[in-house]
């Protein structure tokens, strides 16, 4: 069985394809153009009666110069036209079917006229801020229904994103993007940089204190295993009430160091572990010995299967998380608005509360929109250009005539009346001088 025929029309790009109503349009095309044209034979004939009559009555001179001078207008006007979309009568006169034959040309300059004249950033931002987009945005936001619907549409629409992804081309994207990353990364100044931060202002001995009290409470919950353990580790010939003894030195002791650290900012043992920090973050600045040990261990840590197990597992959570997301927000349209929903809701009101803030939200949204128009103006010119460059040129022609033709027919009925008046001036001036 033979594959169904393409139509020409069918072939044709959408933006050249007759639509309904290009179908009214050609209709009234075709209305004035029968107009014109019938104005043109009326002219004609008044020419020739009159010219026949002329003789016998004088004054039909008039109306003689009258219709002469209108024929010639209506004809050369209906040649200009016409000229415009095709070669007049099928003659391949020069200049004529201007529009099929600067077709490119014709693309080019509209695209350059677009992109001079309308994607400039003057005009794009004096638009765009008169639109207030960021408050108009904010409006509709405030409105439950609406966080509801773009938290709806932005769910669905991730979901079925991570869904149609493979998991090993996320994989492969992880080991290219993070992984390969990190690989070319020096890991010890980024260590020592933490540290710098960690102990910027002394931070390092707050977490010092932490590991103090929980250092304390450890002793206190296991003061009885620590007894249990001296006895097991103590000689069978010394007395219980010497591992008692020692229990208590042992358990007393730390206590007093702990409380005495903890009170004393001055501590040495708090000197000590300041010195131990600074010589840390100092070697891992500046001794090979321990920048290479730090970048082995990232190595290690990064060639280490459980690395590409944790990327997975954390790929499967969110790819569920995202599907359960998306499908509750479907099946359930009467519950309340969950975390996600009532945080775009609150932006949107937040935005309006406050005049300063949707000034810079309308600022953003105005540079963000120029910006984008700055760098795809070039662009636009050329796709216009191009898209012009790769239609038909007769079903150009035919196109525009449908969108201009009836307007451009009023050239001819006036050309016809103004040729005429001109023609009935010409004679009466003939007639006086």
């Amino acid at each position: 069985m033979s594959a169904p025929l393409v139509t020409a029309a069918e072939s044709l790009p959408a933006a050249l394809r007759i639509t309904p109503d290009d179908e009214v349009r050609r209709v009234r095309l075709i209305q004035m153009k029968r107009v014109a044209t019938a104005m043109l034979v009326v002219v004609a004939i008044v020419f020739i009666v009159s010219r026949m009559f002329e003789s016998q009555y004088p004054w039909l001179g008039y109306v003689r110069a009258f219709a002469e001078a209108a024929m010639v207008g209506g004809i050369a006007d209906w040649f200009a036209v016409t000229a415009l979309f095709r070669h007049p009568l099928g003659l391949p006169i020069p200049h004529t079917a201007i529009v099929p034959a600067r077709k490119d040309r014709i693309g080019t300059a509209l695209g350059n006229f677009v992109q001079r004249n309308f994607l400039t950033r003057e005009v794009v931002q004096d638009k765009l801020a008169a639109m207030k987009l960021g408050e108009r945005a904010a409006q509709w936001l405030s409105r439950p229904e609406n966080s509801r619907k773009l938290a709806s549409a932005a769910a669905h629409g991730l979901a079925g994103a991570v869904n149609v992804m493979r998991d090993e081309d996320v994989q492969a994207m992880v080991d290219r993007g993070i992984v390969s990353r990190l690989r070319s990364m020096q890991a010890a100044p980024l260590v020592a940089k933490a540290f710098e931060l960690l102990t910027a202002g002394g931070r390092h001995q707050a977490l010092l204190d932490d590991a103090m009290r929980l250092a304390a409470r450890f002793l206190e919950e296991n003061e009885e295993l620590i007894r249990e353990r001296i006895r097991k580790e103590s000689p069978w010939w010394v007395p219980g009430a010497v591992e008692d003894r020692l229990g208590d030195k042992i358990v007393s002791g730390v206590e007093k160091t702990l409380v005495a650290v903890a009170a004393d900012p001055e501590h040495p043992l708090r000197r000590r572990y300041d010195e131990a920090v600074d010589r840390f973050v100092a070697n891992l600045r500046d001794n090979p010995e321990t920048m290479a040990r730090a970048e082995q261990i990232k190595l290690d840590v990064l060639n280490h299967p459980g690395v590409a197990d944790f990327s997975r597992e954390v790929w499967t959570d969110v790819k569920g998380r995202l599907s359960t997301y998306a499908g509750r927000l479907a099946d359930d349209a009467e519950r309340e608005p969950d975390q996600i929903e009532r945080w775009l809701t609150g932006l949107g009101q937040k935005v309006l509360e406050d005049p300063i803030l949707a000034e810079k939200v309308n600022g953003w949204i105005v540079e963000l929109v120029t910006y984008s128009v700055e760098q795809a103006r070039e662009e636009v010119a050329r796709l216009i250009a191009s898209t012009v460059a790769a239609w038909d040129a007769n079903a150009t022609s035919r196109k525009i005539e449908l969108q201009i033709g009836r307007d451009l027919q009023f050239i001819r009925i006036n050309g016809t009346l103004v040729g005429g008046l001109v023609g009935v001036l010409l004679h009466v001036a003939a007639q006086l001088f």
